[in-house]
């Protein structure tokens, strides 16, 4: 099924197959993407490539220290012919929304935004809006070493269904994107491989994925471990669990699998954790050491 689609998107994209089929399992999964980089890796092409492949409204939002939550969810202006106020809904009223270097904003202007991905709905002067249906924010931050960053808390970070890392390509990867046509206008040409319609139709389908007991069981081993462990500071919340689950699901829905199995879950595990786990500060490991932690739980 999702064969044509990520032929087209290698195209686009190229060598990072594994967080194509992320970012598309988010998407499947009904949650929200958080992409942790360095400027000029592939972020922002990578959202516009997503909302031409499905067919979505797309916004871009350029986040920076000066912007107001007004330029994000929208502002009321006084109609003189009407006498009344009306609402001029802003980017976020789109099916999938790009905020770029979300971590450039300040904290307020940030829960704007959370808000809106959390609730699905805004409400300005009493009134209650809904957003779009699908609606799909894909955030973009900068490695907070960087100058001008505001962090985003733990509690904002458990928002997001996956965090993703694009990387630096390899050698012969990376030729071919400097000897190849400008991205830009390569996705010009890129027509939709799926509907709006087909698109609900398979966020509903991924839940109809069977996961057996002995695979739930070996979830709740994973945010048991997390919660007991000497290693962190606090565990993976139940929100986690869920988030694990539909994310497998969605893996192996996109590998024409009608059941889960451990590979699925160990396939999005790493995007899925490590933004919500805090390491002790006497306990310094990287993320490849915090995933060979898990490793050494028994698999069914």
């Amino acid at each position: 099924m999702f064969s044509s689609l990520l032929k087209t998107a290698n195209t686009i994209i190229y060598g990072k197959e594994d967080q194509l089929k992320l970012a598309i399992a988010c998407l499947l999964s009904r949650g929200h993407l958080l992409i942790e980089d360095l400027p000029g890796m592939g972020k922002t092409t990578l959202a516009h490539l997503l909302a031409k492949l499905f067919g979505l409204d797309y916004s871009r939002i350029q986040f920076t220290s000066d912007m107001l939550p007004a330029d994000i969810i929208g502002v009321s202006i006084f109609d003189r012919n009407t006498t009344e106020f009306r609402f001029h809904p802003g980017p976020v009223f789109s099916q999938l929304v790009l905020a770029d270097e979300i971590n450039r904003a300040t904290a307020k202007t940030q829960s704007a935004l959370l808000e809106a991905m959390e609730e699905q709905q805004i409400t300005m002067d009493g009134e209650t809006y809904p957003l779009a249906d699908p609606f799909f924010v894909i955030a973009t931050q900068n490695p907070q070493t960087q100058t001008g960053t505001f962090p985003l808390p733990e509690s904002q970070l458990d928002r997001f269904l996956m965090r993703i890392v694009l990387g630096y390509p390899n050698r012969q990867t990376e030729r071919g994107i400097l000897s190849g046509a400008d991205r830009r206008e390569l996705l010009k040409d890129i027509t939709p491989e799926f509907s709006t319609e087909q698109l609900l139709k398979m966020q509903q389908q991924i839940r109809e994925v069977h996961i057996s007991s002995a695979l739930l069981d070996y979830v709740q081993d994973i945010l048991q471990f997390s919660r007991h462990s000497q290693y962190f500071l606090t565990g993976l919340s139940p929100r986690a669990g869920i988030s694990l689950l539909r994310s497998a699901q969605a893996w192996a829905f996109i590998h024409n699998r009608e059941m889960v199995i451990p590979d699925d879950i160990k396939a999005v595990l790493p995007s899925i954790i490590l933004h919500r786990l805090v390491v002790r500060d006497d306990q310094s490991r990287n993320e490849q050491q915090i995933m060979n932690l898990f490793d050494e739980l028994p698999i069914p």
